[in-house]
């Protein structure tokens, strides 16, 4: 992986300004219909909602369940090595490809769960393929800290909770962290 050499006070407006978008959402959404432009899996009408559903949420319950871990998972990106913006654009586009692809049908996605699960398997997993003490410590902190969440998110006996999001969000980052920190370390040792 490229060295993205950045610090969690240079990456701290970007981070401020994705959530404030995400709240500004939330808000027109109470005039608006925009929920409506979640993903739906396997609809064409849908598909849309792979670059929309992270920026939509149910009520104010919602949002706040994603908007903590949002901003743990992206302050410890930030303090990574990672190209933030590519890796947060991946897991979303992967995830949420795959979420469209083999999601639940006629089920509306909507939140910004898909990426926390991407982003804390994403730490995870790249913290194990750099075998570097930071990016382990930080993969250790995200396990200890949201290790249960991630198992018990993925449990599919929740009523309305978007358990396959969570699923494909988590597998979206560790395909990310496959591309961007397994490729790259294995173009480092050729």
């Amino acid at each position: 992986m490229k060295n993205y050499a950045h610090t969690i006070r240079e990456e701290l407006k970007s981070i401020l300004i994705f959530v404030g978008i995400i709240w500004l959402v939330f808000i027109f959404d109470r005039f608006l219909p925009l929920e409506k432009m979640g993903l739906v899996p396997r609809d064409f009408g849908g598909i849309f909602g792979i670059a929309t559903m992270t920026f939509l949420h149910g009520d104010f319950a919602h949002i706040m369940s994603n908007f903590v871990p949002l901003v743990v998972m992206l302050l410890l990106l930030s303090g990574s090595r990672a190209n933030s913006i590519v890796i947060v654009i991946s897991i979303i586009a992967i995830g949420g490809g795959l979420l469209w692809l083999f999601g639940r049908g006629n089920t509306l996605h909507i939140g910004a769960s898909l990426l926390v699960f991407g982003l804390a398997v994403f730490l995870i997993v790249s913290g194990i393929l750099e075998k570097r003490i930071v990016p382990a410590l930080i993969s250790l902190f995200v396990a200890i800290t949201y290790g249960g969440i991630l198992l018990s998110g993925v449990a599919p006996w929740q009523e309305g909770v978007s358990w396959d999001g969570h699923l494909f969000g988590g597998i979206g980052g560790a395909i990310t962290a496959w591309i961007f920190v397994g490729q790259g370390l294995r173009r480092l040792k050729t």
